[in-house]
């Protein structure tokens, strides 16, 4: 048995020299390994500042377009408008106008303005008589006597207005008290 020990360390003394050797040409040095580490720092550093600047471009470009899109997003309804403005200037053009055609000109200019307006989406609030006060979409003047239910709309005074469901103009109206 003690042949047996004395032939494996005969082995692994043989054996060492070889391995150690084959070791050390396949793993590399530590001045390899630091460059290879600062090789690929630099990768990563250049990686970084490519993506860095992507983003930076990235987010002035969409700031860019925000205030493009701020700057021009009444053109279409003012390119609606025109229309209407020029039907108005050809009415006061006309020399010797009868009471109907001013009155003819005047409806086809509201027929213009409406459908500038529904196009755009602004739409009319006109609350009919017997309706429910909506403090959101109404503003109560006054309160009036009336045969009626209590908060309730009995006149409204000037109509109010819509864009998109968002309030532009509450319209204006008296609204029945209690009795």
């Amino acid at each position: 048995m003690q042949d047996q020990d004395k032939y494996a360390e005969q082995a692994a003394s043989i054996e060492d020299p070889v391995t150690a050797e084959a070791a050390s040409a396949t793993t590399p040095t530590l001045e390899e390994q630091l460059a290879a580490s600062q090789l690929l720092v630099q990768e990563l550093q250049d990686s970084f500042l490519r993506a860095k600047a992507e983003v930076e471009n990235f987010r002035r470009r969409a700031q860019e377009d925000v205030t493009r899109a701020h700057k021009f997003a009444i053109e279409g309804f003012a390119e609606m408008l025109l229309p209407v403005k020029d039907s108005l200037e050809m009415a006061l053009q006309v020399e010797t106008p009868s009471i109907e055609s001013l009155k003819e000109g005047v409806e086809m200019t509201l027929k213009q303005l409406n459908a500038a307006f529904e196009k755009n989406r602004l739409l009319e609030i006109k609350p009919q008589q017997g309706d429910k006060l909506d403090p959101m979409k109404h503003q109560a003047m006054s309160l009036v006597p009336a045969d009626q239910e209590p908060n309730t709309i009995v006149n409204t005074l000037q109509k109010g207005y819509l864009i998109a469901d968002r309030l532009l103009r509450p319209a204006l109206v008296t609204v029945a008290q209690e009795k």
